[in-house]
This record gives C-alpha cells, structure tokens and sequence, in this order.
C-alpha cells in the first residue's frame, strides 16, 4: 500500500499558555500540502524500514517513529509487528512541516489496512497521540483546527485550495530547543468562524494572527528571517510566515503560476535552499 505523508502546514500557531507539567499550549489552523514523503507498507515476515530519497541521510535509521508507530499498533492489536516498511523522505527533517508524524500517521494508516485490523480514525488517532503532538492531526491530514498540547482536533471552516511556496534553509531547529527559547506565552485564541472564499481572503483572515515561535526560531537560526524576508519581498506574494517551529517558512499566492514564477526568482538568489510549490488545503 503506498501512501503520501503529506506536508503540516501551520496557517497560524498561537501559544496561549503553558501547562504545569511543561507542555506548552496551542491554537493553530493547520493545513496540508499536495506534496509529502512517500510511504509503502507490505506485508512482510519481520518488521524492516528502508530509507531512501533527497534527505533520507539526515534520518536516525534505528530510533524512527515509522518503527515505533508499526510496534504501537501491534500492541493494542494484539499481534506480531512484522511489515516492510519502505519511506522516501522528500521533505526536509526536523522543518516545521510535521514529516515524522505524517510518516509515522501513514504507517498507522496502511498498516490498520494491510493488517486487516478495521480500528476507526478515533482508536488510530489514540494511538497516534502517544507517539507524538503532531500524528493525530497528520492522521486526519485535513485542513482543521488544533489545540491543546496538539491532541484536540475541530473542524475548521472551507479553505479553499491556495497556491503555496515552501523554502527552508538547510537547517534543521529541534522543536524542544524553539519552546524552550520561547518567553512566557499568551496569545489569544486565533479562532474564525468564516470561510475564505479564495487566496486573498485567506491571506487577509490570517495576516491579524501569526506564529508564536517564530520569534524564538529566528533568535535560534537567523535564516529565518532571511528566508522569511526574502518572501515577502517576491512579487504577488499575498502572506509570508513561518510554519510548525521552522525552519521551513511559506508564502500564500493568488494563483500556481505567480508561485511558480517566484520559486524561479528565488531559486536565482538562494540555489541551495530547498524549494517547493505546493497546493494547500488540496483534497488528500
């Protein structure tokens, strides 16, 4: 079964505050890109992963949530974990893009499938959360609201598909490192309750709310705001922002062609940056 584990994209994150056991809590319009990681699950007599493509060298091979994912459902299964996992990593690592969760959430999904186990998305997704914040939401990998540590999950309104260009700079920021640079945390909720009826709208909705570790990530890794000001400064750019806890940053575009045009002229100024039109809010 081959799946793509497609890109999270934060539309917005606020930070609302922090509980006492540490965690920090969210508010965040989350999205996904028409572009991912490649998975494929197959029936198999072990539990072996195979690793390949663009940024397959930047992965730790031994400790890889895909693993953890195929073993965790084995559990609450009942069964032997044994499948043949095969992942080409496409998307950069530790990005801000979610990738280790959606990979690990396409495990849980091909294997429920391959396995024959029938658990709906509510027991998938139970799972999901012990593995990580971001794999319930990667499980749904639609555009929704998110809150809580990353476990609360709501519908959002309409997003229509928006033309999007993805660039990170080559460095990858640990999660744990950009909340433990943050200072205290009291965004208020983002929340809207109308849908954006194209680009523009959308880019005006979210231009009043922002992402509450971007200023942490830029302190951690100046790119940021290099990339971030080399965004908003291309043509026909509607919104530039960071996604997740970086590096990776974004820009909304009215239409594919505009995003196509400005990767271009980017790609001119910046070649060893990874680069990636995109769709957001496409249909999975």
């Amino acid at each position: 079964m081959r799946l793509t584990a497609r890109a999270k994209i934060n539309l917005y994150l606020h930070v609302t505050g922090r509980r006492p056991d540490g965690y920090h809590l969210l508010d965040s319009l989350v999205a996904f890109a028409d572009i991912g990681d490649e998975v494929v699950v197959a029936p198999a007599d072990d539990l072996t992963l195979v690793v390949d493509g663009p940024f397959a060298a930047a992965l730790d091979r031994g400790d890889n949530l895909m693993l953890t994912a195929a073993k965790a459902l084995a559990a609450a299964a009942g069964r032997t974990a044994a499948a043949g996992l095969h992942l080409t990593k496409r998307l950069p690592v530790a990005a801000g893009l979610g990738g280790g969760s959606a990979d690990a959430a396409a495990v849980l999904r091909g294997l429920n499938e391959i396995w024959e186990l029938g658990f709906p998305v509510a027991a998938l997704r139970e799972i999901g959360g012990r593995l990580g914040a971001d794999v319930p939401v990667c499980l749904e990998s639609r555009t929704v609201f998110m809150s809580g540590i990353g476990d609360r999950i709501e519908a959002a309104p309409a997003v229509p598909p928006v033309p999007a260009l993805l660039v990170n700079p080559g460095i990858a920021l640990a999660t744990a490192e950009v909340f433990a640079a943050l200072p205290a945390a009291n965004d208020p909720s983002g929340r809207f309750d109308r849908p954006a009826t194209d680009a523009a709208a959308l880019a005006t909705v979210l231009a009043c709310r922002r992402n509450g570790l971007e200023d942490a990530a830029r302190r951690l890794a100046p790119a940021v705001g290099q990339v971030l000001d080399r965004l908003s400064a291309l043509p026909g750019v509607l919104l530039a922002r960071m996604s997740g806890s970086g590096a990776t940053c974004f820009a909304l575009f009215q239409d594919l062609e505009a995003a196509q045009t400005a990767e271009a002229a980017l790609r001119q100024r910046e070649p060893d940056w990874w680069t990636a039109v995109t769709r957001l809010g496409a249909a999975a």
